[in-house]
């Protein structure tokens, strides 16, 4: 599939950091599986990973958490 941003780069699956804030959280998940685009550097999370981070992102804001640094874990 082809970068949307610059329109020449083939992506390529990698990993990322995502850094999500709500209110008073930052959570910032490293080793986040996504499509990177070699040429350009955008960085594309599918759907099932993205609903897998907001799902944690809810659990930390339930329990109180302010700012956490996590490993992507798959469910």
């Amino acid at each position: 599939m082809k970068c949307t941003i610059c329109k020449s780069g083939e992506l390529q699956a990698g990993r990322t950091t995502v850094t999500l804030e709500r209110g008073g959280l930052t959570l910032i998940v490293k080793s986040v599986p996504a499509d990177v685009c070699p040429n350009c550097g955008e960085e594309y999370v599918g759907e099932a990973v993205t609903a897998r981070l907001l799902a944690v992102a809810d659990e930390a804001a339930r329990a109180g958490v302010k700012v956490e640094v996590r490993e992507f874990v798959a469910a």
